[in-house]
C-alpha cells in the first residue's frame, strides 16, 4: 500500500482522498511543517501532495514552507487551483515531481502519484560509483546502451529503468535508448511513432529525464481528449473575457511548460486550423494567450507522438506539409511488443511486482507453461494490453504462481484460431469457409476488437465481417458460394 502525506489545513481533505484513491493508497493528513517533516525524515510516507489553496490566510507562508519540502529526496505532488498556478509550477521547477489542478481528476492524480513513487523509488536505490570528475561526460548521467554482466548476459541499461520503467535489453529497444540519449540534451523537435500501447509517453519522458531539463517542468497533453472548441485556450492560455464562461486569465500548456518539455500526443488529431496556429508557433517561437497581443517566448522543448502515418495524412491532404516537416526533426518509432518479444518475460515480471504490491497479493512468478503463451500471443494491444493481462491474472490467481488457466481466454486459444496453423478438412466449400473465420477472427483480433478497422484491412464490408463472425456458431452450415466466389448465404 502506497503512503501519502498530505500537508494541508484541511481537515476535509484526508477522508475525500481516503475515499476517491481506494484501498491501495494510505493518506495521512499534517497541518504544520514540523508534522510533516517529521514523516519526511522517518519515511513514514512514499508520496508529498503539498495542497496550495488561496483561502490560506497567508500564500507566501505556505510556499516557504513547500519550497524546503519539494527539495526533500521524497518525491511530492503540489495540489492548486488556478488561481495559485504560478507558484505550482514554481514548486516542480524547484524539485516537485508534478502538480494538478485542485480539485483533480482521480486517475489523473493516481497516475502522477504512481510515477512520483517509481521516480522516488529510483532516486533512492543505490547508485553505482560514479567516475572521477575529470572523465566524466556530459551524458554519461544516463547511458542508452546494454551493459554486459559476468555471464555475458545482456543487463537491462540505466537507462531504461530511470525513464519511468522503460524495460527491455533486446535490440530494437536498444536502438530506442540509444536515439533518446543522442536527443535528450539537444533542442530540436521529436516525433515518437508507434502503435498504441507501445508506450510513447515513456519515451517522451526518457527525452525529458535523460537531458538538462530533468529538473524542469514536464506537461503531457493528449490533442485528442480536448475538443477543438478549447483546444487553442489550452495550448495557449486565455485572458479574461476572451471567450463566453472565462472567469478570469489562465496559462496555457505551453506556458506552464516554461522551461521544460511539452508533449503533444495524438498530434494527427489536430484540426487545419490549429496545425496552422501551431506552425506559426513553432516558426516563431512565441505565442500569445487569446485575448491578448502580448508575445510570450516558447521557451519549451517540444516532443510529439502519433500513431497515425502522417506521411500518408499529407498525402490526403488532412496534415500540412510544412508543419510535418516542422515536427519530424527527429524521429524515434517505437516497436511493438510483437517485434522484440524476447522481452515479455522483463516486462512481465515488472508488471507482476508492480501490481502484487499494488493489489497486497503476494505473487511470486509467472509459470514457464503460461510465460510460453504469452510469448506466443501477437498483442495488438502492445505494453499497455500486455500490463492489463497481467493484472487480470494476479487477481484471478488461486495460488502464488500465474499459471495458464490465469490467462484470459483468447491468449490460451491464440494457436487454435492462427491461420497458419490451420489444417484443411472437410468439402471445399467447407475448407473456404472456415478459412474465411478464421480470417476474419484474426483480423479483429489484430486491431484489439475493433470491426470496422478489421473489414478495411481485409477490404470488406463490415456487415460481411459480421457475417462471417455470426457463421462461426454454426459449423453445421455450409456457404452457397457461386462460380465467381461470391457468397449468397447459408444453406
Amino acid at each position: 500500500m502506497m503512503r501519502i502525506g498530505v500537508f494541508s489545513e484541511d481537515y476535509k481533505l484526508q477522508p475525500l482522498l481516503s475515499s476517491a484513491l481506494g484501498k491501495e493508497f494510505q493518506v495521512i493528513l499534517e497541518s504544520h511543517e514540523d508534522g510533516i517533516a517529521q514523516m519526511l525524515s522517518a519515511e513514514r510516507c512514499d508520496v508529498v501532495i503539498l495542497d496550495l489553496d488561496s483561502n490560506y490566510h497567508s500564500v507566501e507562508q505556505r510556499m516557504a514552507c513547500c519550497r524546503r519540502i519539494a527539495e526533500h529526496p521524497i518525491p511530492s505532488v503540489v495540489m492548486a487551483d488556478d488561481s495559485l498556478r504560478p507558484c505550482a509550477i514554481e514548486l516542480v521547477q524547484l524539485g516537485a515531481h508534478g502538480h494538478c489542478r485542485k480539485p483533480p481528476s482521480v486517475r489523473e492524480l493516481k497516475a502522477m502519484l504512481y510515477r512520483a513513487y517509481e521516480n522516488g523509488a529510483f532516486n533512492r536505490a543505490p547508485q553505482p560509483a560514479q567516475r572521477p570528475k575529470e572523465d566524466t561526460a556530459p551524458n554519461d548521467r544516463m547511458v542508452g546502451r546494454a551493459q554486459e554482466t559476468p555471464d555475458g548476459e545482456a543487463s537491462i541499461s540505466k537507462l531504461a529503468i530511470q525513464c519511468d520503467q522503460m524495460i527491455g535489453h533486446s535490440q530494437p529497444m536498444q536502438h530506442v535508448y540509444d536515439l533518446v540519449n543522442r536527443v535528450s540534451n539537444l533542442n530540436a523537435s521529436v516525433l515518437v511513432t508507434g502503435e498504441s500501447g507501445t508506450g510513447k509517453e515513456l519515451i517522451a519522458r526518457a527525452i525529458h529525464n535523460t537531458g538538462a531539463r530533468f529538473r524542469r517542468p514536464f506537461i503531457a497533453v493528449s490533442c485528442g481528449a480536448i475538443p477543438e472548441t478549447l483546444i487553442e485556450a489550452e495550448l495557449f492560455g486565455h485572458e479574461k473575457g476572451a471567450f463566453t464562461g472565462t472567469v478570469g486569465a489562465r496559462e496555457g500548456y505551453m506556458e506552464q511548460a516554461s522551461d521544460g518539455t511539452l508533449f503533444l500526443d495524438e498530434i494527427g488529431e489536430l484540426s487545419p486550423n490549429t496545425q496552422v496556429k501551431l506552425l506559426r508557433v513553432l516558426q516563431q517561437r512565441e505565442f500569445s494567450r487569446l485575448g491578448s497581443s502580448r508575445l510570450i517566448p516558447l521557451r519549451a522543448r517540444l516532443v510529439f507522438a502519433t500513431h497515425r502515418d502522417l506521411s500518408e495524412m499529407v498525402a490526403q491532404g488532412k496534415f500540412r506539409q510544412d508543419l510535418f516537416y516542422r515536427i519530424n526533426v527527429m524521429r524515434i518509432d517505437a516497436p511493438s511488443l510483437q517485434e522484440h518479444p524476447e522481452d515479455i518475460p522483463s516486462i512481465a515480471t515488472h508488471f507482476l511486482r508492480r501490481y502484487s504490491e499494488e493489489y497486497d497479493k503476494p505473487m511470486d512468478q509467472v509459470e514457464p507453461a503460461a510465460m510460453s503463451f504469452l510469448q506466443r500471443y501477437s498483442w495488438p494491444g502492445n505494453v499497455r494490453e500486455l500490463e492489463n493481462v497481467i493484472q487480470q491474472a494476479i487477481i484471478l490467481a488461486k495460488t502464488q504462481n500465474i499459471r495458464v488457466e490465469d490467462l484470459p481466454q483468447n491468449i490460451r486459444e491464440e494457436d487454435i484460431v492462427s491461420i497458419g496453423d490451420y489444417h484443411p478438412d472437410g468439402s471445399f466449400e467447407r475448407q473456404l469457409r472456415d478459412y474465411k473465420i478464421r480470417l476474419a477472427a484474426t483480423a479483429v483480433r489484430e486491431h484489439n476488437g475493433n470491426k470496422t478497422l478489421a473489414a478495411r484491412s481485409l477490404s470488406i464490408s463490415r456487415a460481411y465481417l459480421h457475417r462471417l463472425i455470426r457463421l462461426a456458431d454454426q459449423p453445421e452450415h455450409d456457404i452457397l458460394v457461386a462460380p465467381d466466389g461470391q457468397e449468397f448465404g447459408t444453406a
